[in-house]
């Protein structure tokens, strides 16, 4: 249900998660990025230490960050006691503004410093809301959060009734329907049912995704009564082995010197995948072992600004990326061990102050939730 309570291991998470977008996203200029400093169709390694630091920061450490969001906004919202029309309401009153603001603001800040031309900002304008701008990849977020927030009323007379023993099988399900992307992979698109006369996908559709990790996050607060050293050490364990698998299956396929496909070298990168399940239980597990009465007023303070600055973000990451990479990603200014933290760092950074100053702007929850 909605606490107004400031829960302490949450503001840890939304703090560090924020962070490891940012990472991510650093990481993506080592191989092959487009314009935006995200990765584009194809992907291109130009040595082995690319490989590496892509698949160590990008795989193992960083992978969680989007699950670690869904899994957030269902521990503090659901079950919802409200009304369908109260909760959409309240949360899309939150979410959407902000939304449509940078939705316009990535179509048409980067003309004014040359970043993008006016064919692309008017061809990206013509497609808004249906998606996000060519600089703004990382706002496909939002379109999966709304749909959370849409089924968050439906499901949340289920969940209030619901045995540990019935979530346990729907989560069955769900971590079942997260080796689908293998499958697929494996043995073509057309299984369980999918075929071009059935837009809605496979067997196990309506038991999958991001869904998957609200339920998860209800049942490890309502249902889960582990101690705190359980909780850390099952959570390290699980940690280590999802992420472990991550950083390994992009090495793997990773072949330096070769163009690639990249969703052929992002094969097991998929957020609802068993092992970046396995690693994103394992992280939030260790996160509840934060058993503080309250945290640090910059924690706090950073973590209510997360949402306007994982908005806001690629707008500086995609200006200083450049800076490290030096149109050669296989010799950056520093070496790539330190030039993509240090892209993560100082965006951060300029967000944290940015975002900040933004919040003591009447209406600032307009721009920046």
């Amino acid at each position: 249900m909605e606490n107004k309570e400031r829960i302490v291991f949450i503001d840890y998470i939304r703090v560090i998660a924020c962070f490891l977008v940012m990472l991510v996203h650093a990481s993506e200029n080592f191989y092959g990025a487009n314009e935006s400093g995200l990765a584009s169709n194809f992907s291109f390694l130009a040595n082995e230490s690319n490989r590496f630091w892509v698949a160590f920061y990008d795989g193992f450490v960083a992978r969680t960050c989007v699950p670690l969001f869904m899994i957030v906004s269902a521990f503090l919202l659901v079950p919802t006691r409200q009304s369908m029309t109260d909760f959409y309401k309240r949360r899309f009153g939150r979410i959407l503004p902000p939304m449509i603001c940078f939705l316009l603001l990535y179509t048409f800040l980067p003309l004014l410093w040359g970043q993008m031309s006016w064919e692309q900002s008017w061809a990206d304008f013509k497609m808004l809301p249906f998606t996000f701008p060519s600089m703004a990849g990382h706002m496909w977020f939002m379109y999966p959060l709304i749909s959370i927030y849409l089924i968050i009323p439906v499901v949340s007379p289920w969940l209030e009734k619901a045995s540990a023993k019935e979530e346990r099988i729907f989560l069955y399900i769900f971590i079942a329907s997260t080796a689908i992307p293998w499958l697929v992979r494996l043995l073509g698109s057309d299984i369980f049912g999918f075929c071009f006369w059935n837009p809605y996908f496979q067997m196990l559709y309506y038991c999958s995704g991001y869904l998957g990790y609200l339920v998860l996050a209800h049942y490890i607060r309502v249902h889960l009564d582990w101690d705190r050293q359980k909780r850390f050490l099952v959570g390290a364990g699980c940690f280590l082995i999802g992420a472990a698998f991550t950083g390994w299956s992009f090495w793997h396929v990773g072949t330096p010197g070769i163009l690639v496909e990249t969703p052929t070298l992002e094969w097991s990168w998929e957020f609802c995948t068993p092992n970046v399940l396995c690693a994103t239980f394992g992280a939030f597990l260790m996160f509840t072992c934060i058993e503080k009465k309250q945290a640090p007023a910059w924690i706090t303070g950073i973590s209510k600004l997360s949402f306007g600055m994982y908005l806001m973000h690629m707008f500086f990451l995609s200006n200083i990326a450049p800076i490290f990479v030096t149109d050669n990603p296989a010799t950056p200014l520093v070496p790539v061990w330190l030039a993509i933290p240090c892209i993560a760092v100082l965006t951060y950074i300029c967000c944290v102050i940015t975002a900040k100053l933004v919040s003591l702007v009447p209406g600032s929850k307009w721009i920046i939730g």
